[in-house]
């Protein structure tokens, strides 16, 4: 008797030649529902409908097709248990030898910024989990597929050995556990939204992160294995989350050597700092997660050598983030120093023939870098025995919220380039400041264990430079010292978040001086 294949999937990619392989080679006959069926009847191909073969027609708009003895019957059942035989034998049920199945769109779906609650539930497939579990179970007598990609391996497999191996139906198996595993999470991840929870059938959903569920899951299909992670010594993998290609998984890597664990890490702040800066062309260059230089300016290729001016000794074997197209005098500019990765939103082809000169340099293009905000509700971090998960910090910093506590106010100038260095500071680690002057760092104090080595760090950074500059500070002042050394630097305007019990005695100080003090009233630590 003929092989048997039940084909039921949402993602028809390559399902025709396919259907067609397993036919006209290995003489299987094909069992399929709804538009899996049409497709291969349409393609010339014999098919079977599932109506057809259970003799019960397609029910509730098709919510039930695939719930059927003769269905499950066939999947679940074993072929070396005599009563199982006899089962199907009594109920003339023949066993299935493959089961491709792959399921309805679901986080496609959610990801439509207008979509329903009522569409997105429509979108919770019931059957095809359901023949997915029960193929996986069983496949020690046969094999389950959940995703196109996986159809060139089996067809291999039975053009070398005439049968599918144990350990390719083993790997698929579980490969399909996480696959069902998967479309779980997002679901519940998706309904444990208060929003969602209580919308209406016809109202737009969005996600609440006013409190975290209860129940809190993460998984990933891995992109690529890494050379190593921070270390030498420490393994590591690149894990994409979701069932398409978003963030740096769909970058386009020009040129240069693969990406490591610790460029993906750095690019990651990089795009996080530049995606704070729309209006004007911005260019940052990072090491270790933090900025060395950010700039502004009227051309990306002046915002870019403002960046690198910043501090260019630190800028050696860094990674750069344009918010603009690469043009030729950008490119130039790029080629005159040793620099791991850059990237930008695209890259002119004269600027990739300059950029080609420096073949190990890692160019990446992703096209909407400048307007690309947090592709991810959440930070995690792990720690022993569990992780901690928190809102991502993707407040937009609103001037007209912020207190103007001094005697002397800020200028429209002075505002504007608080506002930079605010924005800077945000992604600096803590204890965080950072000194700027036309739009552009000076100096930048990161990660130090006090507030008054960071100030001291990036007044010396920016040496003489710092005199007409202002200072932005992610935490407040807890004594009045850090802005007297501001001060004395020829800093003239500071902003810092307010909050500290001695409070009055900073804006006491800065009144003194005759400088001016801006209180956001918002913490941005970075740990």
């Amino acid at each position: 008797m003929a092989r048997l294949a039940l084909l039921s999937v949402s993602d028809k990619t390559g399902l025709i030649d396919f259907a067609r392989s397993l036919v006209e080679e290995f003489g299987f006959e094909i069992v399929s529902s709804g538009g899996t069926a049409q497709a291969i009847q349409a393609a010339g191909i014999p098919v079977t409908k599932v109506a057809d073969y259970t003799g019960s027609p397609e029910i509730l708009g098709g919510r039930v097709k695939t719930l059927h003895p003769r269905i499950h019957g066939g999947i679940l059942a074993r072929r070396d248990v005599p009563q199982d035989v006899s089962d199907l034998e009594a109920n003339d049920i023949r066993p299935f030898d493959l089961v491709a199945v792959n399921l309805y769109p679901f986080e496609q779906t959610i990801a439509k910024p207008d979509v329903t609650l009522a569409e997105a539930v429509e979108q919770i497939d019931i059957g095809g989990p359901a023949m997915i579990r029960a193929a996986a179970k069983n496949f020690a007598h046969l094999t389950v597929l959940c995703e196109p990609a996986m159809y060139a391996t089996y067809l291999q497999e039975l053009r070398q050995q005439g049968e599918v191996s144990f350990e390719f139906r083993a790997a698929c198996a579980q490969k399909a556990f996480w696959h069902t595993s998967n479309y779980d999470r997002a679901i519940a991840s998706f309904l444990g939204s208060r929003e969602s929870v209580g919308a209406r059938s016809s109202a737009p959903v969005q996600g609440s992160r006013e409190e975290l569920p209860q129940q809190f899951a993460i998984s990933g299909e891995r992109v690529q294995s890494l050379r190593y992670g921070e270390n030498p010594h420490q393994p590591a993998a690149w894990y994409q989350t979701g069932t398409s290609a978003t963030g740096w998984a769909a970058a386009t890597k020009l040129q240069g050597k693969e990406l490591s664990y610790n460029n993906l890490v750095d690019l990651e702040a990089a795009r996080r700092i530049i995606t704070e800066f729309t209006d004007l062309p911005a260019a940052t260059i990072i090491k270790h997660t933090n900025p060395c230089g950010t700039a502004l300016g009227t051309t990306i290729s002046e915002a870019y050598e403002k960046a690198f001016n910043a501090d260019s000794v630190s800028a050696f074997g860094g990674i750069v983030a344009l918010n603009r197209v690469i043009d030729a005098a950008t490119a130039t500019a790029l080629t005159k120093t040793f620099l791991e990765c850059v990237v930008a939103p695209e890259c002119e082809p004269e600027a990739r023939e300059i950029l080609a000169s420096k073949s190990k340099v890692r160019v990446l293009i992703l096209p909407n870098l400048e307007t690309l905000h947090e592709t991810s509700l959440h930070t995690i971090k792990a720690i022993a025995g569990g992780f901690l998960v928190q809102a991502s910090d993707d407040l937009v910093a609103d001037t007209k919220q912020w207190q103007m506590v001094t005697e002397k106010q800020p200028t429209p100038a002075q505002l504007e380039e608080l506002l930079f260095a605010w924005k800077v500071c945000k992604h600096v680690k803590s204890n965080a400041i950072v000194v700027s002057r036309d739009r552009a760092t000076l100096g930048v104090g990161a990660g130090q264990m006090n507030r008054v080595g960071s100030v001291q760090i990036a007044l010396e950074q920016a040496g003489e430079k710092a005199q007409g500059a202002v200072l932005a500070s992610d935490g407040f002042f807890p004594f009045d010292d850090s802005v007297k050394t501001a001060a004395a630097a020829g800093i003239t305007a500071i902003v810092q978040p307010g909050g500290s019990l001695r409070d009055a005695d900073s804006v006491k100080a800065a009144n003194e001086l005759g400088i001016v003090m801006v209180l956001t009233g918002v913490r941005h630590f970075l740990h």
